[in-house]
């Protein structure tokens, strides 16, 4: 298969705990890039977190509410971050209706 370049987005409508990324099987994921935008003209704040099933304990904080600045956009990632087969990026809003989250991704297998 070789190299594949994808993105992952979410507009993040609620609170909720949700799941921006899932690096395949028999995949590594190198994510270049997290963007979010604030669009709602209110400061916000952003939870990032890696989940992998094979560890204890299996959620790991990436971003504990990071603070996103009224119609800004921020990169939260300064270096690419790798992902194994099954791991999974998930992003919580602290308000509905304000974030989208944008990934920038290369799948190798």
């Amino acid at each position: 298969m070789g190299n594949v370049y994808t993105n992952a987005k979410k507009d993040l409508t609620t609170t909720s705990v949700t799941t921006l990324y899932t690096a395949p099987a028999l995949t590594t994921s190198i994510v270049k890039s997290i963007v979010v935008s604030e669009d709602s003209g209110n400061a916000d704040t952003i939870t990032l977190t890696i989940t992998d099933a094979e560890s204890s304990p299996a959620t790991f904080s990436l971003y504990k509410t990071k603070a996103i600045s009224a119609n800004a956009t921020a990169e939260l990632l300064t270096q690419p971050l790798v992902l194994k087969t099954g791991e999974i990026l998930k992003v919580t809003a602290a308000t509905a209706n304000r974030l989208h989250v944008v990934a920038s991704i290369l799948e190798i297998s």
